[in-house]
């Protein structure tokens, strides 16, 4: 595996998914629009995403959900260095412009390379594209719509 900024403890320590439904492995680079990470789960016997004995591609998307997630927690911790703020949470609102090369990730030997990059976002939505891939071979992309900070708002205007 490659060389890994933060690794699968720093990362289930700062993501809501526990135990094996933390999919990812690592983070292998980020910057303030981007983040790359890797992750060997997709043919684990004990993915939670696994039905019928097989994990479709589509279930890329969680991947690709927690590394925005794992984006947006390497952001917070850069901005608490500057000064202390609560992490934000945030849901998957949307997705769109999914294209899946393939039918399914299990039978996908090398690691997952997922990226995540971020294309816009004020206020309490975020906008990023995608891509899964694992050897330099593509397997899905798209994009997706992320709310932040959901649940607090709306117990204000509620």
């Amino acid at each position: 595996m490659p060389d890994v900024v933060r690794d699968r403890d720093w990362i289930a320590a700062r993501i809501p998914h526990q135990g094996t439904m933390c999919l990812l492995d690592g983070v292998l680079d980020w910057d303030a629009d981007s983040v790359r990470c890797t992750s060997g789960t997709h043919t684990r016997a004990d993915n939670p995403l696994r039905a019928q004995g097989r994990l479709a591609a589509v279930c890329g998307i969680e991947y690709a959900a927690q590394a925005m997630a794992v984006h947006g927690a390497l952001l917070a911790q850069a901005a608490a260095e500057q000064a202390p703020q609560r992490p934000r949470s945030g849901y998957l609102a949307s997705v769109r412009k999914l294209v899946l090369q393939v039918e399914r990730l299990d039978d996908i030997d090398a690691p997952l390379e997922i990226a995540a990059q971020r294309e816009s976002g004020e206020g309490n939505s975020v906008l990023y594209t995608f891509t899964v891939s694992a050897a330099g071979r593509l397997l899905l992309s798209g994009r997706a719509a992320v709310i932040l900070d959901a649940a607090l708002h709306d117990s204000h205007t509620g």
